[in-house]
């Protein structure tokens, strides 16, 4: 998993009033827990950026008042309209004991259903893992190059080592589905196959010559 560093100051006081303070200030209110006690600080809205756009999942080495503690972020609340970022969790990494992360997905190979004409659609680009953090790739590998045209791959498809996943096993990662095109020249060539067949059984009458 790869490593960032992130530097924050503690809260001498929370609360919605005090949030909104933090927030005016440019900065984002936070907390972490899972170690001995629950720690609210605030961190810059310019350093959080390159946590939250990156499909990326970090180990973050973070510092709060010259105390250091290793975390990894556990969720973000945004506005509803502005999609600002309100309030920030992040976990704890305590030795020995695992956690819960979402890793990216990462397709490789060259899928046979879309060689011939079909289209990929990805259902997932996350899978929420248990394990130590030491044991946690940066991304999981799901090779398609055997999905054809129908076929999929599901979640119980994939093996990790010292790993659980939580996601439900039936779920479907990633399909390969016949393309819009390809089924439309496919029902076009069935019509025609079918007037072909009514007229070489007579096809339509002639029509009467009016009387003069």
């Amino acid at each position: 998993m790869k490593k960032v560093s992130l530097s924050g100051s503690l809260r001498e006081n929370v609360g919605k009033k005090d949030a909104k303070r933090v927030r005016r200030e440019g900065n984002i209110p936070c907390v972490i827990y899972g170690g001995e006690k629950q720690i609210h600080f605030a961190v810059e809205e310019l350093a959080f950026d390159k946590l939250i756009f990156t499909p990326d999942v970090y180990e973050i080495n973070l510092t709060i008042d010259d105390k250091e503690y290793k975390a990894i972020l556990q969720d973000v609340q945004y506005h509803p309209v502005t999609d600002k970022v309100l309030h920030a969790d992040f976990l704890e990494v305590i030795d020995g004991k695992p956690v819960i992360v979402g890793v990216p997905v990462h397709l490789i190979g060259d899928s046979i259903g879309v060689l011939r004409g079909g289209k990929m659609i990805q259902k997932m680009h996350k899978l929420r893992v248990k394990g130590l953090i030491t044991d946690i790739p940066e991304f999981i590998d799901v090779d398609i190059a055997k999905v054809n045209i129908g076929g999929s791959v599901k979640i119980r498809e994939i093996e990790l080592d010292k790993m659980s996943i939580l996601d439900p096993l039936n779920s479907v990662i990633v399909r390969v589905k016949a393309a819009r095109t390809v089924e439309e020249v496919e029902e076009d060539e069935d019509e025609d196959e079918e007037g072909e067949g009514s007229g070489e059984e007579g096809g339509d009458a002639p029509a009467e010559t009016p009387a003069e």
